[in-house]
This record gives structure tokens, sequence and C-alpha cells, in this order.
């Protein structure tokens, strides 16, 4: 979906649309790292990317104010940099990963400047060196199986995965959005209250509790751009939304603030016991300001660079030959 800059800030509701696909290039703590060759087991694809990571993560980011809403998963939450958000996430899971990512983010004119728009962390695969025959096989494979609506589990049992949207001007991306999946170790399945009865814990009572997955839950907090907990009954409670699924789009509006969202999914051969959660937070109001002041100040920059340019072509500029 494209963005467009309205008249009435009031009005726009900016979309975040996820990209089938997208270049990725490796990144560790934010910077970006040359990507590794040969065959190495998942272990040693996760040192890899834990190479120079400290832990705990050095956090430099005002905590937010006191009194505030809970704004954080594990402690990463928005304002934070992109390289505090980074590093806070590697150190939640030594199998953890992170890649860059902008083959899905907002559609921005950055005149040739690279405005990093958030990363994902996945745990570790092993690198196998594949030959022409092996990979066509592959995607053969995976075409077959999207043509047949196979259904494929995006994790297993025990594995965990991030997606982080960032906007700024470049090298100074601050976290927007912020969502978390985690598929619950077979043996180690809480019950589905518990894990309600965390999210609640953490956030407070929502603005809105519904089913999920038949058995399961949905919570959503929603809280407008001053900071106060919303009704069901508000208008903006239904308005101000964020799903809790690292791979949907969000939406950004000044009228609403802090979004919350949290789910938990039931086993199939037990409704009272969790597969898996998700959980979400965006700052729907504040990732609107940076993105339209990010937009305003590359546009800006732009400008003065033509200008200059303009000046430079006429102090410089050969004459021409008639």
């Amino acid at each position: 979906m494209r963005s467009h800059l309205l008249p009435h800030a009031a009005a726009l509701a900016l979309a975040l649309t996820a990209a089938c696909s997208g270049a990725k290039s490796e990144v560790l703590a934010g910077k970006a790292a040359p990507a590794k060759s040969g065959e190495a087991s998942a272990q040693e694809v996760a040192r890899e990317g834990h190479a120079g990571v400290r832990c705990p993560a050095r956090i430099a980011t005002p905590a937010r104010a006191a009194g505030a809403a809970v704004d954080d998963i594990l402690g990463v939450r928005p304002g934070m940099t992109f390289e505090e958000a980074a590093n806070l996430v590697l150190c939640s899971h030594d199998m953890l990963v992170v890649r860059a990512d902008n083959g899905r983010g907002f559609k921005l004119e950055t005149f040739g400047q690279t405005v990093r728009q958030g990363f994902e962390a996945r745990f570790a695969k092993a690198r196998v060196q594949q030959n022409s025959r092996q990979i066509m096989t592959e995607m053969q494979d995976e075409m077959m199986g999207r043509s047949g609506n196979r259904i494929a589990k995006d994790l297993a049992p025990g594995e965990i995965k991030w997606y982080i949207t960032t906007m700024g001007m470049p090298s100074e991306e601050r976290v927007i959005d912020v969502a978390r999946e985690e598929w619950f170790a077979a043996g180690k399945n809480p019950t589905i209250t518990s894990v309600e009865a965390a999210f609640i814990e953490k956030y407070g009572m929502p603005t809105r509790s519904q089913p999920w997955n038949t058995s399961g839950k949905l919570l959503t907090w929603v809280h407008d751009p001053a900071g106060m907990l919303l009704s069901d009954a508000s208008p903006l409670a239904r308005q101000c939304q964020r799903s809790p699924d690292p791979d949907s789009g969000v939406q950004l509006s000044p009228e609403c603030g802090l979004v919350i969202a949290a789910s938990v999914s039931p086993l199939r051969d037990n409704p009272d016991v969790a597969e898996s959660m998700q959980v979400a937070v965006l700052d729907q109001a504040g990732g609107f300001q940076r993105l339209t002041a990010t937009e305003a100040a590359l546009q800006q920059q732009e400008r003065t660079r033509q200008a200059t340019q303009v000046k430079d072509a006429a102090k410089h500029g050969a004459a021409p030959k008639l």
C-alpha cells in the first residue's frame, strides 16, 4: 500500500506492508556484516551472528516516564535506536540471528539514501552448500506447496522470531513497532490461562479480550496519544488496531497512541494448553510523527543538494559552444 501525505494529517493512516520477498543483509547489533560462506551448523551460524555482542545490552535511550504504560517486549520498546533494539534481541536468546529487512516497509522517497526500516530475528539455521539441482528441487517443492495451499509452520516448537520496525534519517533510525512470536517447546507448554495472566500482569487489564483461534485468547490495549488507556466503548478503541502477528502490517495515525496486542493459541488436541503466543507493541502517533518528519527531512536535504548543485554549475559549469 502506498503512503501519501494528505493535506489533513489527522485523516491520514499510513500502512506498513509486508513484501513477499526482498533483499536481506546480515547485521550485527545494527551494523552490516559480510555474508559468511562455507557449511556450518546452526550453532556455528548463531555464534557468528553474536560475535562482538555484549550482554546485558547497553541502553542509552531514557527509560519510559514514571507512571507511563508498559511499552516493551523483553526490554525492546519504541523510541530505542536500531542498534539498541538489535543488541537486546540478540541478548534475549543465543540462537537468534538478526537480519536487516528493507523488503517490507513504507513507500518512502529516500533520494538514493538508505533508511533502515526494520529487521527480523530468527533462530539460526545450518548453512548448507547446495548444487543447482538441489536449489531447483527446493524451489519447485515450495511452489507446489503454495499452489496446493499446503500449510507450512513458520516456526518449530521451541523457536522464536521477532520483527522490529524502525524509522528515521540514515544512521538515526529508531523503533516504532516491536513484535515477537514464540512456539513453546514440546513438553514445556504452559496453560492458556497462565499465558493470559502473564500478559495482564505485565500490561494491565486490557481494553478488549476476545476469542482467538477457537479456544485461544486475543488481548488488546489501546491508548490515546496522551497515554490514557481507552475502554472498549471508545470509538478510537476500534479505530486504533495492531495484529499481534510479526508478519502483519501496521497502521500509523496521529489520533492513536500506544497499541498493544497479544494472543495465545492452543494445541490442536488440548484447548487448555498453549501451543504459541504472539505480542506486538506499536507507537502509532510517535511512528506517524517520525515517518512524516523523516520524509520532510529527506525532501529538504534533497532540495538543499539541488540548490548547491545549481550554484556550483553556475560558477564552474562550462559555457556552451554555439
